[in-house]
């Protein structure tokens, strides 16, 4: 009863605070990892989904073109009180709004049992054949769907990525939520309600907790990592990717360190009224798999530097596949903007799509945060940073 109280309680501040179109200033967390973590869903903008090529013959719904004209109004962010260099193991910067905080009940996970939706059917995509696909040399694929030819990305794909990246602590990595509601299903039924539209404001059941896990592998491996938690797609869903830019400013322009970026995302697939889900076995456990996109401007869009994300995101994509066989799904190497032109090392991951469950998703946040941590590693201990 006292929770009911509390929800309806949230959700009449929640309107008050939309009608008046109001958003309070968010502020600035710093987590040690072990600690207690602050429970506040980030701030991050965002644009909505049109769909790339999968894999046949399933259909997805990632993300795809530039950014909607539309726009949310965001606050602007604080910045700290004072600069801090966090201790080794580092910290987790969380970066959140009362706004948010405020939302996190107005869209309530409602998964039903009745399955009348369809079905769920579980898909290993293991390495693809054709002209769109080859292989990197140390683990992993690449789907080029641009102009470039596979030879000449191939070998593009073999340049060492020139980042800036230390593993003292200092704030390297920003993870952040254009879609911030996406949600999984709960359990492994094999089938899904249709009422259940797989998204929700409540921060320990959408994409906040798959970057939470992700952010406390980082965090682990000492190197410093901001989280962005704020919703951004919901109540507002047009003009996400608008939102999201404007959050990704005021970090970095609070942290310029900060040389990776990644959205962080889960796809859509389905073949007609079934709903796959893709799945890898690792180390004994089920877990997501993850697709990173990198964007490729056509010379109208913008990004100069796009190919310094590829650089990056080669190297992420054969770690990954070294310490995890069978975890990635190729990379999406497309005409693909994503805010990925504001950093050199900006990257959108899909971890698994709508059907996978929500426990397997955040384990895939773990695998992903060891083996970005494991890359940034690498990458620092050869530029003689580490």
């Amino acid at each position: 009863m006292k929770d009911s109280i509390k929800r309806i309680t949230l959700l009449c501040g929640t309107g008050a605070v939309l009608l008046a179109g109001w958003r309070t200033v968010p502020v600035m967390e710093a987590v040690t990892i072990g600690g207690t973590q602050n429970e506040a869903p980030a701030m991050a903008q965002a644009q909505e989904p049109a769909g790339h090529p999968a894999e046949p013959p399933a259909q997805t719904d990632a993300p795809s073109g530039d950014p909607e004209s539309g726009s949310v109004t965001q606050p602007h962010l604080l910045a700290p009180a004072a600069e801090q260099k966090p201790d080794y193991p580092a910290e987790i910067i969380n970066i959140e709004s009362d706004g948010s905080k405020a939302m996190w009940y107005s869209r309530l996970y409602q998964q039903g049992d009745s399955g009348s939706g369809g079905d769920i059917i579980d898909r290993h995509f293991a390495a693809q054949s054709g002209s769109l696909f080859f292989s990197l040399p140390n683990g992993g694929q690449v789907r080029n769907s641009t102009f470039w030819s596979n030879a000449d990305l191939l070998a593009e794909s073999k340049i060492m990525p020139e980042l800036p990246l230390r593993t003292d602590g200092t704030p390297m990595v920003l993870i952040y939520h254009t879609h911030t509601t996406e949600s999984y299903v709960a359990e492994k039924t094999g089938r899904y309600d249709d009422s259940f539209n797989f998204r929700t404001t409540e921060p320990d059941k959408n994409m906040v907790s798959v970057g939470d896990a992700i952010a406390e592998q980082l965090a682990a491996a000492g190197i410093g990592v901001v989280h962005a938690r704020e919703i951004h797609d919901f109540p507002v869903w047009t003009g996400s990717y608008s939102n999201s830019a404007e959050t990704i400013r005021s970090v970095l322009a609070q942290y310029p360190e900060i040389c990776i970026a990644l959205d962080i995302h889960r796809d859509a697939i389905s073949d007609g009224k079934t709903v796959i889900a893709p799945i890898a076995e690792v180390n004994g456990k089920q877990s997501a798999q993850i697709m990173i996109i990198s964007g490729c401007d056509d010379g109208t869009m913008g990004m100069p530097d796009y190919r310094k994300n590829f650089h990056f995101a080669s190297r992420l994509q054969e770690t990954a596949e070294t310490m995890f066989p069978g975890f990635t799904r190729p990379i999406l190497f497309d005409y693909r903007k994503y805010n990925q032109d504001l950093t050199a090392g900006s990257l959108l991951i899909e971890v698994g799509s709508q059907g996978n469950t929500l426990e397997e998703a955040q384990y895939a946040g773990e695998l992903v945060g060891q083996a970005l941590s494991e890359t940034i590693r690498k990458l620092a201990a050869d530029s003689g940073e580490a």
